[in-house]
């Protein structure tokens, strides 16, 4: 009952000691206060029950029951560091059993084994368990037997077997009514779904299980670490970071068991190198190291100290001890049976061809590139990874090229699988390197145009598709609902000084259900869309220019296409050019403002200096035509028509090439009469009352006006989805630490990004004149998540949206002038440049128009 009903077992057994009872159901009440207080409370707590059961139990003379405190007593100690105590006590209670009460020491003997790393060794007592276990018709331990040997082969790599034997388990706990046991077969389902590469099941999975867990009142401190590295897999590993860290808190608080909290500081050390943390991950593992080698747990020990010498690698510290440490540790994880030792001879091999020894990195690389073949998604591609840096190394840059693509293939293929366009987006951080080493490889050829095609080989993939959507999730649906009406009631108390805390927590929890309900969205299938070719799209450009700016190791490169050819010009550094574009976006903000004339001039030169690190040459060779841009993620929120190259010209702005491409073959629905599928939106407490509205409303007339009380979230995304042409005026809100959250506030609370994605079609065309509507985050390799993000996808050729927050009634002038544009046949691009040449002649207005920005290619 301990597993099946904890609450009711604990209540048992005190009543039982309250009754005085006799020796054996003493003891027995004694072990049970243990097991629980040695899985789910204090360990100090739980030793003191075990001991004093087995006194009791030797008073009994049953040596059965002696036998049972001490397998339990063992991996208590083991749990508590002290290993050859605990081996001791289990090795004693084997010697004192017989039988089916032998099978059953044994397979405690083994568990304690899987604890300490030994593998093999806890296999070996398993095979002989089974039979015996099996042959006694014993359920309950037969499940919990194969659930461990399925633990342990996961552990050794071997993910079908694993499968099997969790499958066989699943039947077995159904059959009876052990709800912990039940919730561990869940959990091991997400287990195995991870390691056969299913993220989105795996997190379902995880997530169902912590429910569950919460339910029966006990802590899931294992089911954490699994979830932990589901995240990392995910691109979350901030998160993962701050759960590991939770976590550490909560064991540390209750007394918990020392093995874990060494493989929850090994988690988070993982967690934080994954987040580019290489200190934090240093700080972290290093502790974790110290109690492995006190437990005696060598397997631990030696994947901790492989993060310890990655973090060492990540932060720079590059020397001949680091190249020797990682590959010792490759030696020593191939003969434990680790997966991971890819990722130490990979380690090793690079930390040589840092110190300039390619002949001593060759072997450790080769042995490395042998996990191409073999293994999850991100394994198979570290395994090219290396395949490409040997092939570097030798001077093959046509081996580097294939191993990339093969590479980039594998991740591809494992992107598709997932639903969830944040997934997509953050998962490509996993291929980050294979992209930038192609690049480095194209630009040392000289050739502009293979440049630009392993530039578009990984950027902006998340958008190629549109995400899974699952309309007929009513919870999802629940939560959204419930989030906007908490949201909306959280704002209005804010602002008459009303308490929030508790609004704001609600809001929280909201926020994380349903991400976590869009995060497990299984993919529909889709292809990933055309291979990039640079030849159709010169063909497709006309007099049109299009401008890719890639990153290759911190520097800036400009493909400038047109005419029929690829050009390379080279330009700045990419962090000086981030950095001026902030200095550049503060400026603006101040001139919405705060209404100072004299902060224009210093825009102006800001835009100067920046043109010059975004363009340098390049900018004398834009020609007369249109411009399309292409950015690298970082570069996306750059108010292009500051820059005086661009000052007068028709801009549009682009996540990638192969993205603009597809905006241009987008057909717009057809008209039905002269404002059929036109739908205008005026949303609550803007400070210019949405003034624009009423004058487009004449303009075009007939169209759909949704303003007041009737510009809910629901009816906006029912008027506007296959609209020809929507413009909402309402407040924006850019979530940089939650682009998915990124909302406009409409009559009954925040539309958020999640709930655009639902639409069938989006808008052909959508103009969005509020502030911050047009902030896109970077993740990943060079993918961005926001509001335009989420549109593309579905049908958007064409985004008018803000970049900064903007002066509500400077902003109607420029969209009347751009709506007299749109209406008279031109571009988005085309009436914006327009647009911005008709409206008053003073820094706010001036500043207003070049706040905004176009984006795709209608």
């Amino acid at each position: 009952m301990v597993f099946s009903q904890p609450r009711k077992a604990l209540a048992g057994a005190r009543a039982l000691l309250a009754n005085r009872p006799g020796p054996f159901e003493a003891s027995v009440a004694h072990h049970v206060l243990g097991l629980f207080e040695r899985d789910f409370g204090d360990l100090t707590t739980a030793l003191g029950h075990l001991r004093r059961a087995r006194a009791l139990a030797r008073r009994t003379g049953s040596a059965t029951r002696e036998a049972d405190v001490l397998a339990t007593l063992g991996i208590a100690l083991v749990h508590s560091g002290r290993t050859r105590p605990g081996l001791a006590a289990l090795d004693q209670a084997r010697e004192r059993s017989a039988g089916v009460s032998a099978a059953k020491i044994l397979f405690l003997r083994a568990g304690a084994l899987w604890i300490l790393g030994r593998h093999r060794e806890a296999l070996d007592d398993l095979r002989r368990a089974l039979p015996e276990l099996r042959g006694a018709g014993d359920t309950i331990y037969t499940a919990r037997a194969l659930t461990l040997r399925a633990t342990l082969l996961l552990a050794l790599g071997s993910v079908e077997r694993a499968d099997q034997d969790f499958l066989v388990a699943e039947r077995l706990w159904a059959t009876t009514d052990q709800e912990h046991d039940k919730v561990v077969a869940l959990e091991n389902r997400g287990r195995a779904a991870f390691r056969s590469g299913d993220l989105p099941a795996a997190l379902g999975h995880f997530d169902e299980a912590a429910g569950r867990y919460l339910a029966l009142g006990t802590p899931a401190f294992v089911l954490e670490m699994e979830r932990c590295a589901a995240l990392m897999a995910a691109g979350l590993p901030r998160e993962a970071l701050e759960r590991a860290d939770a976590s550490i808190d909560l064991l540390d608080r209750t007394g918990g068991q020392p093995t874990r909290r060494a493989q929850l500081l090994f988690t988070a050390a993982g967690a934080a190198l994954a987040a580019g943390d290489p200190d934090t991950a240093i700080a972290r593992v290093r502790p974790a190291i110290r109690l492995f080698a006190a437990q005696k747990r060598e397997w631990w020990e030696t994947h901790a100290r492989l993060t310890l010498c990655q973090a060492r690698f990540a932060s720079g510290r590059i020397s001949p001890s680091l190249a020797r440490d990682a590959a010792a540790l490759a030696a020593t994880l191939s003969r434990l049976g680790s997966p991971e030792d890819v990722q130490a001879f990979l380690l090793a091999g690079r930390a040589a061809l840092a110190l300039g020894r390619a002949e001593e990195a060759a072997p450790h690389l080769a042995r490395a590139a042998r996990g191409r073949f073999r293994g999850p998604a991100f394994a198979r591609a570290d395994g090219w990874l290396a395949h490409a840096l040997r092939a570097e190394s030798e001077g093959r840059p046509r081996g580097v090229l294939d191993a990339c693509r093969r590479g980039l293939d594998v991740l591809d293929e494992h992107r598709l699988t997932l639903g969830a366009s944040e997934l997509r987006a953050r998962a490509t951080a996993r291929g980050a390197e294979l992209a930038a080493l192609a690049q480095r490889v194209s630009r040392r050829s000289g050739d502009a145009r293979r440049l630009l095609a392993w530039s578009e080989r990984w950027r902006a993939t998340a958008l190629a598709v549109p995400p899974a959507r699952s309309p007929g999730d009513r919870e999802l649906l629940r939560d959204v609902t419930a989030f906007r009406e908490i949201a909306s009631r959280a704002d209005a108390a804010r602002s008459a000084g009303a308490p929030v805390a508790s609004l704001d927590r609600e809001r929280a929890r909201l926020e994380r259900e349903i991400r976590g309900r869009t995060l497990t969205m299984r993919a529909r299938g889709e292809p990933g869309g055309d291979r990039f070719d640079a030849g159709a799209m010169l063909r497709r450009l006309g007099g049109t220019r299009l401008v890719e700016i890639a990153e290759v190791d911190g520097d800036l490169h400009v493909l400038l296409c047109g005419e029929g050819r690829v050009r390379g010009y080279g330009a700045g550094r990419i962090a000086d050019a981030a950095a001026e574009v902030e200095h550049l976006r503060a400026g603006l903000r101040r001139l919405a403002y705060e209404g100072a004339p004299r902060r224009l001039a210093l825009v102006e030169e800001a835009g100067r200096r920046l043109q010059d690190m975004l363009f340098g040459q390049a900018a004398r060779h834009l020609g007369e035509g249109p411009i399309v841009i292409v950015p690298p993620g970082r570069l996306h929120g750059v108010p292009w028509a500051v820059l005086p190259a661009l000052r007068d010209r028709v801009v549009s702005v682009s996540p990638s090439a192969r993205a603009w491409l597809r905006a241009v073959d987008l057909v717009p629905p057809p008209a039905g009469g002269p404002a059929s599928g036109i739908v205008l939106v005026r949303g609550p407490g803007l400070g210019s009352g949405g003034g624009e509205v009423p004058p487009l409303a004449r303009l075009y007339g007939g169209a759909a006006v949704l303003e007041e009380g009737g510009a809910t979230a629901s009816a906006v995304l029912k008027a506007i989805d296959g609209a020809r042409l929507a413009h909402i005026a309402a407040h924006g809100i850019f979530r940089a630490d939650s682009p998915m959250f990124s909302s406009l506030r409409m009559a009954d609370g925040p539309l958020t990004v999640y709930e655009f994605e639902r639409l069938g079609r989006a808008p052909h065309r959508i103009i969005l004149p509020s502030c911050d509507s047009g902030g896109l985050q970077p993740v990943g390799a060079d993918e961005l998540l926001g509001l335009a993000a989420a549109l593309l996808p579905l049908g958007t050729a064409g985004i008018v949206a803000g970049l900064v927050p903007v002066h509500d009634e400077a902003v109607i002038p420029l969209m009347l002038a751009l709506h007299a544009g749109l209406s008279a046949g031109r571009s988005t691009a085309e009436a914006l440049r327009d647009a911005r040449r008709e409206i008053p002649d003073d820094p706010l207005h001036q500043a207003t128009a070049w706040s905004f920005t176009a984006i795709g290619a209608a």
